[in-house]
């Protein structure tokens, strides 16, 4: 029989004041119920607000390194049960295990990072005009803030939103996004199971445009951080910052991949592979546009084709499995929809295309590894994420070409370029527009020690992560004592 999970508010699993619920399945195979969750509305997100303004005081006062334990707690917790955290993530989010292991240990080291936050609530000293007068600074948490996850990456975005909010001394109110909803669960059990104080954290699941838009109008709610399509994060923005919020936003990307003629081909095939293929496209840093001289265009597309042919696509549990299936049935045609709109615009199939229906990928979501050359800047493949296995390969005459429409995008995300030239490598570096950028490597690398965030409509607000990733959580108080 599926089990039922309620909210969770003030520190006990309540139901919906709506009384209705709705179902997250594994998309590897839609059969498969793996709970029924509360389809809540604006009144749950009120009674959530609620219970974190009654914890937020004496959480506040709480000294920040005794916050900080919770950390630790957690840390051992997400040892002791990573073959099972991964396991749900592979059953909910369709990943393979491997990738699903993988987002684990990311989460273990983020936590390991933050861990040491908790000690490091910096202020300065400078000094003053006034030989009697001492100044200085202290920093101190915003109040309720709000928390909205997406579905690629559950368990580490979830988490590492949230812990740097509580360790600054703010309380949550947190939606995970629906069709991972029992990894939302499993967050705020590790959290309760971590000693964190009732009231601190508090769920709240349902349809993100009810809860999200619940979240987003609340004048209690301080901030809000949300990962998600540019277009809802945009929205969702303009909505917390007309009352005063703070807002950060992880949005879309449309990542360019540059492999000049003096790279290592087929080293870069494979981190091309990696970030644009692996958990089946769906990363925000994943590489979509592959841009490419001519006088190598025919080997890398050659290679690439074969190398994505040879990806073993099935559910996520089976034997080398490389990617599962995408995330539901609206990502699926999402998928479908762009391959149409590619071919009809001109640009060439070279492999994928095409939902997977053989043994038994019938009953899940899952769509071949796709390459698309011919493609031109004035094609929406050009342009649109498409957050799937899709790459366009972009033909160019020159370095300095490519560099153009590297930054020909809305977006502005994640990058990488592939050469054993150190001074494109500089120069690409100190000219691409994007958040984060790499030489030789997958654009879908990073370390949690690193502030992460991108340029232009794919991010929002202060960094996520690293030295930045209280700045967002916290207000500045400047002090002046005359002894």
């Amino acid at each position: 029989m599926t089990q039922t999970y309620n909210n969770y508010i003030n520190g006990k699993w309540v139901a919906s004041r709506t009384g209705e619920q709705f179902s997250s399945i594994n998309p590897a195979n839609v059969h498969e119920e793996l709970g029924y969750f509360q389809r809540s509305n604006g009144e749950d997100v009120e009674l959530a607000i609620t219970a974190s303004e009654n914890a937020f005081h004496e959480w506040a006062s709480t000294s920040a390194p005794k916050r900080g334990d919770v950390l630790f707690n957690l840390i051992k917790l997400l040892e002791e049960q990573k073959d099972e955290l991964a396991a749900l993530i592979t059953k909910e989010v369709g990943k393979s295990f491997r990738e699903a292991k993988g987002e684990v240990r990311k989460t273990i080291e983020a936590m390991k990072q933050f861990s040491g936050e908790a000690t490091r609530l910096n202020g300065e000293t400078a000094p003053t005009q006034m030989d009697n007068i001492l100044g200085y600074t202290i920093r101190e948490p915003l109040g309720v803030v709000g928390v909205i996850a997406p579905f690629n990456f559950p368990l580490g975005i979830g988490i590492w939103k949230i812990t740097p909010a509580i360790i600054a001394g703010n309380t949550v109110v947190f939606k995970p996004a629906s069709n991972t909803s029992l990894i939302g669960v499993k967050i705020i059990e590790l959290l309760e199971a971590s000693d964190l104080p009732a009231g601190v954290v508090n769920m709240v699941t349902g349809p993100g445009g009810v809860i999200g838009g619940a979240i987003g109008s609340n004048p209690k709610i301080k901030a809000v951080s949300f990962t998600g399509s540019t277009d809802v994060g945009l929205a969702l923005g303009k909505e917390v910052t007309s009352r005063g919020g703070r807002m950060q936003a992880e949005m879309g990307g449309k990542n360019p991949a540059i492999i000049l003629e003096d790279a290592e081909i087929d080293k870069a095939i494979e981190s091309i592979v990696v970030s644009g293929f692996l958990d089946n496209g769906q990363r925000c840093t994943g590489t979509s546009r592959l841009i490419v001289p001519k006088t190598i265009l025919k080997e890398v597309t050659e290679k690439l084709v074969e190398r994505a042919n040879r990806l073993v696509v099935g559910e996520g549990f089976g034997d080398n499995v490389d990617s599962g299936p995408v995330i539901d049935e609206h990502q699926l045609n999402t998928y479908l929809h762009y391959v149409d709109v590619s071919l009809e615009e001109g640009a060439t199939l070279e492999c994928g295309g095409q939902r997977l229906l053989d043994n038994g990928k019938e009953n899940g979501y899952f769509v071949a590894p796709t390459v698309f050359s011919n493609v031109t800047k004035d094609m929406t493949i050009f342009h649109e994420e498409i957050f799937g296995p899709v790459i366009g390969i972009i033909a160019v005459d020159t370095y300095e070409e490519a560099l153009e429409l590297a930054n020909d995008s809305d977006f502005g995300l994640s990058s990488t370029v592939y050469t054993n030239d150190l001074k494109k490598a500089f120069h690409f570096v100190r000219n691409i527009e994007s958040g984060v950028t790499h030489v030789n490597m997958p654009s879908t690398y990073f370390e949690n020690q690193f502030p992460f965030g991108g340029k232009k409509a794919s991010s929002m607000g202060p960094r996520e992560q690293g030295s930045t990733a209280l700045d967002f959580w916290t207000d500045y108080k400047t002090v002046y004592i005359n002894p």
